[in-house]
């Protein structure tokens, strides 16, 4: 019989397969939005039509599912939790609102970059609810405000209408942080279909108010501009949006918040591929400090739910 020392090492524990589900379902997520501002680019349809046939096509997609299968926590949803996802929804109805325009403004590696500096406004609209970030995120938060500064002064040396572009996608990315706060209060007793659902309904509600209020015409297009926009609806919006509102719960808001950045260089190489939009050089730096300015909000993040942890496990024990 051999020895305890000899005995052959324990292989190393494999992923559970939940774990292993979810970064893949997160890799279709991430390759889902990437598509998304290209095909925006691409489409010949009003802005705020696009915005509203992607989610009012989402939401014929679930209604099926919501009505049978989630019926019942549909209609229990309670009355905080059914104002918090009307809110949000209104929300991504501002988000989509102002950075579909603004694709059609500046370039696509642009307006990406700047409509994902999400983090860093939901960071500061943590800490005037009372939280209190670490230095990191503070140095992190302005590292990506250089990238800004530097990004919209190489747009505004190339035409005012690409730094309105700029400012529209920034707005975009202020819009979705209070979206993301919201929808995570809900997510916590809410299930990922019924709070989609809801959410995905009011944003389709008050964007064909706009539409009709602005007269942004929503129909008569081309059998291939309604193809792009089911392609929309099913890569960004199903597989994207609802996907990544799936897998949070599993894999954390760190390990999804970080792999959602990639959205930036995966939309930025897809435009320059299939749009021919190939930023100029100066660009790139601008990107690049932007991106480690969102990583560094992103580690702190992390740093401080371990931490977190640990001190749960103290207390525990």
């Amino acid at each position: 019989m051999p020895k305890a020392s000899e005995a052959a090492p324990s292989p190393r524990p494999r992923p559970h397969p939940t774990v292993r589900t979810d970064l893949l379902l997160l890799a279709v997520a991430i390759s889902g939005i990437s598509l998304s501002a290209p095909l925006i680019a691409a489409t010949a349809a009003p802005a705020l039509a696009i915005a509203f046939w992607r989610n009012a096509m989402a939401v014929g997609a679930l209604t099926p599912l919501a009505l049978t299968r989630h019926r019942a926590e549909l209609f229990s949803l309670g009355r905080r939790n059914l104002l918090l996802a009307v809110a949000a929804g209104a929300l991504l109805a501002v988000h989509f609102g102002v950075w579909l325009p603004s694709l059609q403004m500046t370039s696509v590696a642009s307006s990406t970059a700047l409509v994902t500096t999400t983090p860093i406004w939901t960071t500061l609209l943590m800490r005037l609810r009372g939280h209190r970030p670490p230095a990191l995120v503070w140095a992190g938060t302005a590292l990506a405000f250089l990238g800004v500064v530097i990004l919209t002064g190489v747009d505004l040396s190339m035409s005012s209408r690409a730094l309105a572009g700029d400012a529209l996608a920034l707005s975009g990315g202020m819009a979705a942080a209070g979206y993301v706060l919201l929808g995570a209060e809900v997510r916590r007793t809410v299930g990922t279909v019924t709070y989609s659902y809801v959410c995905y309904g009011t944003t389709t509600v008050l964007l064909l108010a706009t539409c009709l209020v602005s007269g942004a015409s929503l129909g008569g297009y081309s059998g291939g501009t309604w193809l792009k926009l089911a392609l929309l609806t099913v890569t960004a919006q199903l597989l994207g949006h609802s996907l990544i509102n799936r897998v949070v719960k599993g894999l954390g808001p760190s390990v999804t918040s970080t792999a959602i950045l990639l959205e930036t260089p995966g939309a930025a190489l897809i435009a320059a591929l299939w749009l021919g939009q190939t930023p100029p050089v100066v660009s790139y730096p601008a990107l690049a400090v932007i991106m480690a300015g969102l990583g560094l909000v992103i580690m702190a993040d992390r740093v401080a739910k371990k931490s977190w942890r640990r001190e749960e496990e103290l207390e525990k024990s």
